[in-house]
């Protein structure tokens, strides 16, 4: 339960015991046997209320013993029993029925002991008898409301929880489908370019000719595709990050990217959604600084946020990209602003008006991990 919600359910608990005090006390000023004491009764066990959320028997048993207290000290009318009758409805709320009848029971004896004998005492008797009763009835319905809501709160949630697994469960099986089919269409075709062009080379070689520049680029750039492309399918198949931010920066400075990392804030662990983002975040930031940037300096800072609620990840480069001309978007880019979007977070990703690149992510942590 969130703080603010628990504020709203003491201020109307407070609203509770103010409306039944100020209902009580006036109709006890209109009451000629009240006097200053009796008064103190009505305004002690409405003041009660206010603590029916936290106690309530106690609630309960307070209001009761200063209702009878009232009533045999003053012989008020039948809306003295106001306190009594919100203290047993809240009771009842909560389980407490029998509790709640006894209450009821203690009060009408009272009630019926300050004025003996009389039609008008037996009236007004039956009269809050039937309150009572109506108290006890209507805590016990808004007790079978309030669980019919959670079951069905419950029941909403478990089907959401149902159709994301069963969506993720999608998504993996199509990831696969198309790493099946990229490897049975692509793969094979650019082996097959790169193994013609290497064959080339080596006769040319052997006969003792000049390679052609085209075709050492065929053969160059059929080894990265293939490389890409294992690459392509290895996230396809598995969409876990294989490591952490910490880990991929180590493999950028061996690759000779000048990168630093900063972490601020308390590390801690984070909702596998927001994990795996945050890693693919910073690998694509990073992949982009080695391709595009040049020998370009890589700033990575990655804060915790405690008390903001959520990760803030700023990679930084102070490479070639000028705010005049920004880059398209692309495939990596693209798909990083698809995964912070569905988390509810914010992604910019936009040369700097000093120069270089500068990507900043912003993933909600939400209440539990």
């Amino acid at each position: 339960m969130s703080g603010r919600q628990i504020d709203r359910e003491r201020l109307a608990d407070v609203i509770l015991a103010v409306v039944v005090g100020a209902l009580g006390t006036t109709a006890a000023a209109f009451d000629d046997g009240t006097d200053a004491l009796g008064r103190t009764l009505v305004a002690l066990a409405s003041a009660a209320l206010a603590f029916h959320r936290a106690a309530p028997r106690a609630v309960l048993a307070v209001a009761t013993v200063l209702g009878t207290a009232y009533v045999l000290h003053a012989h008020p009318g039948p809306l003295s029993a106001l306190p009594v009758l919100a203290a047993v409805h809240t009771a009842a709320r909560v389980g407490h029925r029998g509790v709640a009848a006894a209450g009821g029971a203690v009060f009408l004896a009272g009630y019926v002991a300050a004025g003996p004998g009389t039609q008008d005492v037996a009236e007004r008797a039956g009269l809050l008898a039937g309150w009572f009763l109506c108290a006890v009835v209507t805590g016990l319905a808004d007790r079978n409301w309030q669980a019919y809501l959670r079951q069905t709160e419950q029941r909403a949630m478990e089907a959401e929880r149902t159709r994301e697994e069963a969506a993720l469960r999608r998504a993996g099986e199509e990831r696969l489908r198309i790493a099946r089919e990229l490897h049975d269409s692509l793969t094979h075709s650019i082996s097959i370019v790169k193994l013609q062009a290497g064959v080339a080379v080596h006769l040319a070689r052997k006969r003792g000719e000049e390679v052609p520049p085209a075709l050492l680029a065929i053969q160059e750039a059929s080894g990265e595709a293939m490389r890409e492309l294992r690459s392509a399918l290895q996230v396809l198949r598995d969409d876990e990050p294989a490591g952490t931010p910490a880990l991929l920066v180590e493999r950028a400075r061996a690759a000779g990217l000048a990168v630093g990392l900063t972490v601020t804030g308390e590390e801690r662990p984070l909702p596998r959604a927001v994990d795996r983002a945050a890693y693919r975040i910073v690998q694509e930031a990073l992949t982009n600084a080695a391709r595009h940037a040049g020998p370009a300096k890589v700033r990575v800072r990655i804060d915790y946020g405690r008390g903001s609620g959520e990760l803030a990840i700023d990679v930084d480069d102070d490479g070639a990209a000028d705010p005049a001309r920004p880059p398209a978007p692309g495939t990596g880019l693209t798909g990083m602003r698809e995964r912070v979007s569905a988390l509810g977070g914010t992604l910019s990703a936009a040369p700097r008006a000093e120069g270089g690149f500068a990507v900043r992510a912003r993933l909600p942590l939400g209440e539990t991990v």
